[in-house]
């Protein structure tokens, strides 16, 4: 089922797909800072949409260790003269 692109609106019968899904919000966002258009917001499931809105978990940033690791697997060099 899918809403109606033109205006946006929630597809007939839709129901909200759990206590504290604030569909309104979510459309809004959709729309307004992502600049979607309502075929394009309905077309996504709300797990890409949170995930385009940057909510949900993040990625924990790296570990000290985990960068010293990197770092002496793929060592800064220099190819003729430039870094590379």
């Amino acid at each position: 089922m899918s809403g109606d692109p033109a205006t946006g609106a929630a597809p007939p019968g839709a129901r909200p797909a759990g206590p504290g899904l604030d569909w309104a919000g979510m459309l809004r966002a959709g729309l307004t800072h992502l600049r979607l258009t309502p075929a394009q917001f309905w077309a996504l499931t709300p797990a890409e949409l949170s995930l385009m809105l940057g909510l949900g978990a993040a990625a924990r940033p790296m570990a000290r260790d985990r960068l010293d690791e990197l770092m002496r697997r793929f060592p800064d060099g220099t190819r003729g003269g430039q870094d590379g």
